[in-house]
């Protein structure tokens, strides 16, 4: 497709509001209210939510909205394809953003985490038309998506769907050559359809910014005057056609070092893709719970995503952090938390790798229970 988006040679920042600051459960107003000045100052504009991000949209609307003139910045919140039903039609979706955000209109309008089953759905309900309908009467300015798929997925979606002017990926070095998230084929294939990118997780959800990490010794004998998240963001600004890497920022330090890595932002030189592929080998290099995701253990009798909680575990003990971790226990878990397992052995019996499952739940909820 021939984008109708201009994006600059390395991408800017952009500005998640899925972890934003809160006191007592309530969100920290002051200080994202600080933070968004910081943000502005410094030039950023595009400012990511969703639907189902709680609080997220309302949020932008009482610390950017109603603080800034509309045309000084960009919104882009989610339609959870997965939500869509009689009760819950296409209009409520768009209808009740608007309201949360006390806007007239969205910048770029997701379709949210679209694979294979997601864009089935997306197709059997009629979102693309939707969209573009929205699109004719401007109150949706670009049509986009949310990616959590293969690179055959995102091929198709967008072979089948060209109207689609950008595209939002988890991309960073840790996934970048592995061979279960493939983000160097899921990037290859947007650079194939000319379509612009808006990366998530380029820090992994916090773990390649752990000062903890082995990542850290390594990076920080490289180069002692920066942050490890610098690496891993820089590593993502740098990627043909991307305009936005995304952070999910929670703290006004955050926020302080993402605008100094994107001040003067320059390309990694080779010399330092060598000291990140040293990190890579390096955590690698820690033994972790060698779980194929093969789902024998999915007949729990107490239900527990066994394979999702172990990967979790996993997750801790390669990068030496909790950071989201306990977030993305809640979702992982689904309110079936490791200690409800009752050591009934049935996961074990059926693990083609021998894997001691029920120490590794009471590992688990050690950390998280």
């Amino acid at each position: 497709m021939a984008s109708t988006i201009q994006f600059d040679k390395i991408g800017k920042l952009g500005f998640g509001y899925m972890r934003l600051p809160k006191i007592d459960g309530q969100l920290d107003e002051a200080q994202v209210n600080k933070m968004v000045d910081a943000f502005m100052s410094s030039g950023g504009t595009y400012y990511d939510a969703a639907y189902v991000y709680e609080g997220a949209e309302v949020a932008l609307n009482k610390t950017v909205i109603k603080r800034y003139p509309r045309d000084k910045f960009q919104i882009a919140t989610k339609i959870p394809v997965g939500m869509i039903s009689k009760d819950k039609p296409l209009e409520h979706f768009i209808e009740t953003s608007l309201e949360r955000l006390g806007t007239d209109y969205i910048d770029f309008y997701l379709l949210h985490g679209l694979n294979s089953d997601a864009s089935k759905l997306a197709e059997e309900n009629g979102a693309w038309e939707f969209l573009a309908n929205l699109k004719a009467k401007g109150v949706i300015r670009h049509i986009a998506f949310s990616f959590h798929g293969t690179p055959e997925d995102l091929d198709e979606i967008l072979t089948k769907h060209p109207e689609t002017e950008m595209v939002m990926p988890q991309i960073n070095y840790w996934d970048w050559d592995n061979p279960k998230n493939q983000a160097r084929r899921i990037h290859e294939f947007a650079v194939k359809h000319d379509t612009p990118l808006v990366i998530m997780e380029p820090l992994l959800g916090g773990k390649l910014a752990s000062e903890d990490s082995p990542i850290a010794e390594i990076l920080h004998t490289a180069n002692p005057n920066v942050s490890i998240a610098s690496w891993a963001m820089r590593f993502c600004a740098q990627l043909e056609n991307n305009f936005v890497t995304l952070s999910g920022m929670s703290t006004f330090d955050q926020m302080e070092d993402n605008i100094k890595t994107f001040t003067d932002l320059k390309p990694l030189s080779n010399d330092e893709m060598a000291y990140i592929d040293k990190a890579l080998e390096a955590l690698k290099k820690i033994p972790t719970i060698y779980c194929t995701e093969c789902e024998y253990c999915k007949d729990c009798p107490v239900d527990i995503n066994i394979s999702g909680l172990i990967n979790l575990y996993n997750a801790h003990m390669t990068h030496k952090t909790m950071t989201n971790l306990a977030g993305s226990y809640g979702w992982i878990s689904g309110g079936r938390k490791a200690n409800t397992c009752t050591k009934c052995g049935a996961c074990e019996k059926a693990c083609p790798q021998n894997l001691e499952i029920i120490d590794t739940l009471e590992k688990v909820s050690a950390l998280f229970d």
